[in-house]
């Protein structure tokens, strides 16, 4: 029983927590354009708004759209519910397998994307399609990733890729290839640009124009969720002691944020060079896992 307390605690603390990153990237990123900008809480007043909102969908859909943002929240947040949070104190946190998690993200993003199909709209047909294009680039480099961090660990799970890694040459370089993964997932610069009203240079967002109200809510807060989890991760896997963890993690919005006012977004054909790069750092980690350095 304490257990499950300890595990409803932690989904508790990254539901309330995962949206004040996205408010504090878009404050860093105001304040280096000099401009004043909506509060850090702001993606909490969207989420209260998009709650209490009816919801307007097309006669046309089907159980796969109403669907899709219940599976995509529910895998987003089971994926959530493995971190090595409570690493030790938490037994469902020994589930936590890099491996899962990559299956999960594909799960909600599946289904979203046949959502995005099914609506009938041409955008979200639009999106849809650029979204698997994108994750059938993304996805190579992270399986590369996580194979060279098990190869160095012995293990695919979070807490024994992090226990004793700290400094390693193929961790530094998988953290690297996993930093550029991260852009790719949080729907971020430069593989896609979150402040465009243009459709036409839409990824992600262009499959979610049909949604509306608390579908939209649970789509929102489920990005919001992704984006705490990799950054989690990715901050694990940096400095893996938990008291340093926030400390990383900021650093880490701070460096998407400074990326994001400083660099354009790439066409769509050219992120298969960006994933190239990628999938050519992810080798060298396999390499130096594989000399032992």
């Amino acid at each position: 029983m304490p257990e499950l307390w300890l595990w409803l605690g932690q989904l508790g603390l990254v539901l309330s927590i995962a949206p004040l990153i996205s408010g504090i990237i878009t404050k860093i990123k105001n304040w280096l354009r000099f401009r004043r900008g909506p509060s850090i809480w702001q993606p909490y007043y969207n989420l209260s708004k998009l709650l209490a909102k009816d919801e307007i969908h097309s006669d046309q859909i089907s159980w796969i759209y109403q669907l899709a943002p219940w599976i995509l929240f529910s895998s987003t947040l089971t994926a959530a519910a493995i971190l090595p949070l409570f690493a030790g104190l938490n037994r469902f946190s020994l589930l936590g397998d890099w491996l899962a998690l990559l299956f999960l993200f594909a799960l909600g993003r599946f289904f979203l994307a046949l959502a995005a199909l099914d609506c009938g709209s041409a955008f979200g047909g639009l999106g849809g399609g650029r979204e698997l294009f994108v994750a059938s680039l993304a996805e190579p480099v992270a399986c590369l990733a996580v194979f060279a961090l098990a190869l160095k660990s012995g293990s695919s799970g979070f807490s024994a890729m992090a226990d004793g890694q700290f400094g390693n040459v193929t961790v530094v370089v998988a953290c690297l290839s996993l930093f550029l993964l991260t852009l790719a997932e949080t729907s971020r610069l430069p593989v896609d640009n979150q402040e465009t009203h243009l459709e036409l240079t839409m990824i992600h967002e262009a499959m979610v124009l049909e949604y509306s109200g608390r579908p939209l809510a649970l789509i929102e807060m489920s990005a919001h969720l992704r984006q705490f989890i990799w950054f989690f991760l990715l901050g694990w896997l940096i400095v893996p002691a938990i008291s340093w963890l926030p400390l990383a993690m900021f650093i880490l919005a701070s460096a998407v944020a400074v990326l994001e006012v400083t660099i354009a977004k790439l066409r769509l054909f050219r992120l298969v060079d960006y994933f190239i790069f990628a999938l050519a750092i992810g080798f060298v980690a396999v390499i130096c896992a594989s000399v032992g350095i």
